[in-house]
């Protein structure tokens, strides 16, 4: 037990800070190897883990919208979009959803080695591993964790798409809504 102890608060002082783009890269290699992209969740830049809580709030009110109107048809057909989205618990699951349907750990894993060298300008940083691989980083300010942006463009607009489908969706509910009303009269 107090091998462990010691194994544990070893590693803890010899790993670089994640406040540096290497330390913050080391974070993303171990989620990586572990399978596990929620866990380096926070080493995304912070408009990709803000779009995640978008995605995450616009398909889950969707998602409910759909099931309390749309035919079973339509919600069979939506099901697969909106329900893995829905049922999250957080940005970190939303990143991992998109990590996993995207292959962005396939992808990492393929390239991901140890650091060749960092080059650094004010807020911005690149990470080059030692196969050629470049990695962008940005520094947070709110925390001074570094973030990995590759990722952002994506998630950022899959966001602005889950805003725009969730007006559709909202008229949709409301034209299905309307017609089962007719219905009944």
């Amino acid at each position: 037990m107090l091998g462990v102890a010691l194994l544990v608060g070893y590693e803890a002082l010899s790993y670089p800070s994640d406040r540096t783009p290497t330390g913050a890269y080391l974070r993303i290699v171990k989620a990586v190897n572990t399978g596990r992209p929620e866990d380096f969740f926070a080493y995304i830049e912070t408009k990709a883990e803000h779009a995640c809580y978008t995605i995450l709030a616009y398909r889950k009110k969707s998602w409910q919208r759909i099931q309390a109107t749309f035919p079973e048809a339509e919600r069979a057909r939506l099901a697969p979009e909106y329900a893995p989205f829905s049922e999250a618990p957080d940005g970190a699951d939303v990143f991992a959803l998109y990590a996993h349907r995207e292959g962005w750990l396939n992808r990492l894993r393929r390239d991901l080695s140890g650091v060749a060298r960092v080059e650094q300008t004010g807020d911005r940083a690149s990470v080059e591993t030692a196969r050629g691989t470049r990695y962008p980083f940005r520094v947070r300010s709110e925390n001074g964790i570094w973030g990995l942006t590759l990722y952002t463009a994506t998630l950022v607009a899959e966001a602005e798409r889950a805003a725009r489908d969730a007006l559709l969706i909202e008229h949709a509910a409301s034209d299905y809504a309307r017609v089962a009303g007719a219905r009944k009269h």
